[in-house]
């Protein structure tokens, strides 16, 4: 490929890229647009306008007003994680990108028939316009390919005995402390042939659930950290940028690389997760959000490392920021913060509140669920509580103090899928931007 056609197909892959961007800001302002007027209708200032929202936005959906229109708003926000999300796949040549956005466009067709969804067209648009602009060209039509970057990576990680030795250790130690569990639940008087065996069953698929999830919090930003670093540190960042690879593709082809054992990992814990069912207590739901939670926090986890790993010249700088910055906002910032708003709730709106007033304590209610939501353990137990108390993965009514009325609130795992994708995708984009600010600074005779 000549440096004249690898600029034509950068520009062709750029403007699929800026106009997968618009999309996601245009979802992005109406997902604000409806949040505006749906405050409005919480005020009363206009009575009917969560029932006028319905029959704009979800005509051919059933269901009360306010949870309708809490609906089309994360719809609009779940189109916008995506755009963006497909938006770095096309600068980055992905092969799955082209899939995903003929997926997209018939998701959106779907809940437009289905749901009366009314805002799909425009996502739908977005998404048959990039294919057109892609498709209709020949060079950047061949060039969505496997990541050369991730193939190469991948190949050199798993040729070698430790990368199987790994594994059978990681194996070994959950089947460890599964049948640790076990045996500590069964010696105290609980009977797995009786009722108290969906129990012993929860526990053995939480326990699981928790040490996987510790597993990506403390392995993920870690394999991404040294993805850029150890280049730089290796002293080959030079000849690997010297070659026709993109920014974005060496960027995502680091990523991928990185996080694709990640997944061997995840995917190997299935079968202990699904032990549990031999005890009853787990339905296949749990299962599939479970894994769900833990795949979307290995992404954006890996993605904070791979940021930082951009803006370092050392792997240990990188780890450490990294990691400080997964600590502070998973974990820090949503427990002082949500201990200080359940204070303020019962001080200002409990039995002998100060100031009982309903629009204020849903407020209140919304910013101690959004917290929940970034909290990928919160989120998870909150989101399984749900399912074995309520059966319900979707939404729910919460009722307030004030004056007992209901706000629709959503599942836990639904917000913190939309937030993780969104701010994955941002962080992705802020890499390549990162590297290609190094490549101008270090490298400013290479094209």
């Amino acid at each position: 490929m000549t440096p004249e056609s690898v600029s034509h197909l950068q520009r062709v892959l750029e403007r699929a890229a800026r106009i997968l961007r618009i999309g996601a800001l245009v979802n992005g302002a109406l997902a604000g647009l409806i949040l505006v007027l749906g405050i409005i209708g919480a005020l009363r200032i206009f009575p009917d306008m969560f029932a006028t929202l319905h029959r704009l936005l979800l005509f051919n959906t059933p269901g009360a007003d306010d949870a309708t229109v809490t609906g089309a708003m994360l719809l609009a926000l779940l189109n916008l994680s995506l755009l963006l999300v497909l938006g770095v796949g096309a600068l980055a040549r992905e092969t799955w990108t082209l899939a995903a956005l003929f997926a997209l466009a018939l998701a959106n067709l779907g809940a437009l028939i289905g749901l009366g969804y009314t805002l799909a067209p425009l996502t739908i648009a977005f998404a048959l316009y990039t294919l057109y602009v892609i498709l209709r060209d020949r060079i950047a039509r061949g060039a969505f390919r496997p990541n050369p970057v991730m193939i190469k990576e991948l190949r050199g990680r798993m040729r070698g005995v430790r990368a199987f030795v790994v594994l059978t250790v990681y194996l070994s130690l959950m089947g460890g402390f599964a049948m640790l569990l076990y045996l500590i639940y069964s010696t105290a008087g609980r009977d797995p042939g009786s009722a108290a065996a969906g129990e012993i069953g929860r526990v053995l698929f939480n326990g699981v659930f928790a040490v996987e999830l510790l597993l990506i919090i403390f392995i993920a930003p870690a394999f991404t950290a040294g993805s850029i670093t150890g280049e730089r540190e290796r002293q080959t960042y030079d000849l690997l940028r010297t070659t026709l690879l993109s920014n974005a593709s060496f960027v995502i082809g680091k990523l991928e690389s990185a996080l694709g054992y990640v997944m061997l990992l995840l995917l190997a814990g299935i079968p202990l997760q699904a032990f549990a069912f031999l005890f009853g207590g787990v339905s296949e739901t749990e299962l599939l959000l479970s894994l769900t939670i833990l795949v979307i926090t290995a992404i954006t986890l890996g993605t904070i490392g791979i940021y930082f790993s951009a803006g370092n010249e050392r792997t240990l700088n990188a780890s450490v920021r990294a990691y400080s910055t997964t600590l502070i906002l998973l974990f820090v910032v949503p427990s002082v913060i949500s201990l200080i708003l359940a204070v303020l709730n019962g001080f200002l709106f409990g039995v002998s509140g100060l100031f009982p007033y309903a629009p204020l304590e849903a407020v209140f209610v919304y910013l101690s669920h959004f917290l929940t939501s970034i909290n990928p353990l919160a989120a998870a137990v909150t989101t399984q509580n749900l399912l074995v108390t309520q059966q319900i993965a979707g939404f729910y009514p919460f009722t307030l103090s004030v004056d007992g009325t209901t706000i629709p609130l959503a599942s836990p795992w639904i917000n913190f899928s939309i937030l993780y994708t969104a701010a994955a995708s941002i962080l992705l984009t802020l890499t390549i931007r990162a590297v290609r600010n190094l490549d101008e600074r270090e490298l400013p005779h290479t094209v």
